[in-house]
């Protein structure tokens, strides 16, 4: 049975709402480059985006970034504590991202399965260090999203997000005026290996966007 997670006419609108109002305002207020786009023609109906988070931008920017098949049902992991605690900013999330609460102390207080989830076909976004980063250095990976995607045969889609930081650090109510560059970078969708535990499989998927995050801010550097 279709829910808001999976409806086509919840869809529709949240599209609208993605792109004639989130984008077009991050956009203007960041000046986006992304990279590796082609490695998405290698993704299919259900999948977990994995990426670095430290701004309020990243999942915005990889929602603006995602072609429309692929961003039309993304569902995104947001802090319960945070983004569940009133109705308005609940209400928001869930218009905006197809938000489901995740509890950081790792449970999920709103019953709200994940495993379902991409079961059900609904792709996934999760930022696997569960808050963002206030110095910029990449924290720990928890193993849930690996776990999930070893459970389902979901690949995951590596993201790297540079420079957010820079354009909208942890603490700050709104983006530093001016455009900063940031740059959302795709890397190649990775499975799970034969016999490869998800503590294995994360420390995979990290380094990849450590690789990802240390080639492209060279790239940025340079350009």
């Amino acid at each position: 049975m279709a829910d808001r997670f999976s409806s086509p006419t919840v869809a529709v609108a949240r599209f609208v709402a993605q792109r004639a109002l989130l984008k077009p305002v991050v956009w203007m207020l960041v000046a986006p480059t992304v990279v590796g786009r082609g490695h998405l023609d290698r993704v299919g109906k259900a999948f977990v985006v994995v990426a670095n988070h430290a701004s309020h931008l990243d999942a915005p920017l990889i929602l603006g970034a995602l072609p429309r098949r692929l961003a039309r049902y993304l569902a995104t992991g947001a802090a319960a504590d945070y983004f569940f605690d009133v109705a308005w900013r609940r209400g928001l999330t869930a218009l905006f991202f197809n938000a489901f609460p995740v509890d950081r102390s790792g449970g999920n207080p709103r019953r709200v399965s994940a495993k379902t989830l991409l079961r059900r076909g609904v792709p996934l976004l999760v930022f696997p260090e569960g808050t963002r980063s206030r110095s910029g250095v990449l924290g720990t990976f928890r193993a849930g999203a690996a776990a999930l995607a070893a459970a389902t045969d979901a690949p995951c889609l590596p993201v790297a997000l540079i420079g957010t930081r820079n354009a909208h650090p942890s603490g700050s109510n709104w983006p530093k005026w001016g455009r900063l560059p940031v740059r959302v970078v795709f890397g190649a969708p990775m499975t799970v290996a034969e016999g490869e535990t998800p503590a294995e499989f994360t420390a995979r998927i990290r380094s990849e966007i450590v690789r990802l995050l240390e080639d492209h801010s060279r790239e940025g550097a340079r350009s």
